[in-house]
């Protein structure tokens, strides 16, 4: 069994002692703990010498009791329970030999330590320990008929030492809570920023292959219609060098509004707006005169298609008309029929081609279809693309308006 035995009588300890303990305890959180566990150690045992230094010069063997009882503070953070066991073993040996030392007072910091530092469980045996020690204390050292008061005395600042120890564990794992809650933000938002900027990188990549493919297509059939044509119609061979230089401006004004690097002083900004449904004709103008016939079917008022989504239909169309130009044969002809409702979009582009197969490479394994399907489930649509049964190639889209992610294009 362990006992406390209070500096003078259980009824008088020394509050102000404790509450010099607890401000050491609190000491500023830039000092090393090792140093603030020995200013603690160093102060309390000149005080506590200090008020026995009658007794001391008398008996100085009571030195040993205190530094028994003071010592085992110093490493109070690396093992609390054991130094609480140290410190209430030192205090039941001084109950034996009867002696009473203000040093009892590191009991009353050892369990604040367990309180702050170990579990519900060790806190519960810690203050069991303590509380048989006061009973015993209580019963040896207190003047007669005052055992009661000299008991909840004590008892009331065991109490104390425990809650202040158990609200400075919680108040500790609460800021570790909050700081790994911070940390973990912080690495969200960082993988957010990854995947934004993945995500922009896929969508200029989508967006240049698209302008890039079509237009050098374009550019490329019209430039062999014109070697063809040079000797026998040269006036339709000048027509068709002065497509491609439209082709060509057309390209470039395309891809530098994408990049954002267009001055506002350019013309071409605003003789070439952002491409939209209403141009589709212009588009299909450019594919006949490169040598492929199409014709467009629209249905149902596009006015109320968000901007968004009406570059994301001309992508669509232009990439499907971009392939049938490349990979059929002369003499193909395409159509291109767009469907407007207030809730979605279809699209359709067919060819009677015979130049592809679902063998080819480029539709299944090069950019622009997966480009194409990205679009469309960015509108939570979907994409089919293959050969027809009688021959030829279509590609169907569909766009959901209702669920469409604000600004994808």
């Amino acid at each position: 069994m362990t006992a406390t035995a209070p500096a003078t009588t259980p009824a008088r300890q020394p509050w102000r002692t404790l509450t010099g303990c607890a401000r050491l305890l609190w000491a500023p959180a830039h000092l090393p703990p090792v140093a603030v566990d020995a200013t603690l150690v160093a102060a309390l045992f000149i005080l506590t010498a200090f008020t026995v230094r009658i007794d001391l010069h008398d008996r100085p063997w009571l030195l040993v009791f205190q530094a028994a009882l003071l010592l085992p503070l110093l490493f109070r953070r690396r093992a609390p329970l054991a130094v609480f066991a140290a410190v209430a073993a030192a205090a039941f040996a001084q109950w034996l030999v009867d002696v009473q030392l203000p040093a009892d007072i590191a009991l009353l910091v050892a369990l604040y330590t367990v309180a702050a530092r170990t579990g519900h469980l060790q806190l519960l045996l810690a203050g069991a320990v303590s509380e048989a020690g006061i009973l015993m204390a209580s019963v040896r050292w207190s003047s007669e008929g005052r055992f009661l008061g000299a008991a909840v005395s004590l008892t009331a600042m065991a109490t104390a030492a425990a809650v202040i120890g158990t609200n400075m564990r919680t108040r500790r794992a609460y800021i570790a809570s909050v700081e790994d809650r911070a940390v973990r933000l912080e690495r969200e938002r960082d993988q957010r920023a990854q995947l934004a900027v993945a995500e922009e990188r896929a969508r200029i990549a989508r967006d240049m292959h698209d302008i890039v493919s079509h237009n050098l297509s374009v550019m490329i059939a019209l430039a062999d219609a014109a070697v063809f044509a040079q000797y026998r119609t040269p006036d339709k061979t000048a027509t068709a060098m002065r497509q491609v230089s439209d082709s060509g401006r057309q390209a470039l004004t395309d891809m530098r509004r994408f990049l954002g690097i267009l001055r506002a002083d350019e013309p071409d900004a605003l003789r070439h707006p952002i491409p939209d449904i209403a141009q589709l004709h212009s588009l299909l103008d450019q594919v006949r005169a490169a040598g492929l016939p199409a014709r467009l079917r629209m249905t149902g008022d596009p006015s109320h298609v968000p901007t968004a989504a009406q570059l994301t239909v001309y992508r669509l169309v232009q990439e499907a008309l971009t392939n049938t130009l490349k990979h059929t044969p002369l003499g193909t002809r395409a159509e291109v029929r767009v469907r407007c409702s207030p809730e979605s979009i279809s699209i359709d582009v067919t060819d009677d081609g015979h130049g592809r197969t679902s063998q080819d490479p480029d539709p299944q394994h090069g950019h622009g279809i997966p480009g194409m399907r990205e679009r469309t489930a960015a509108y939570g649509g979907t994409l089919r693309a293959g050969p027809l049964p009688g021959g030829g190639w279509q590609v169907s889209a569909h766009l959901d308006l209702s669920t469409a992610e604000t600004g994808v294009v």
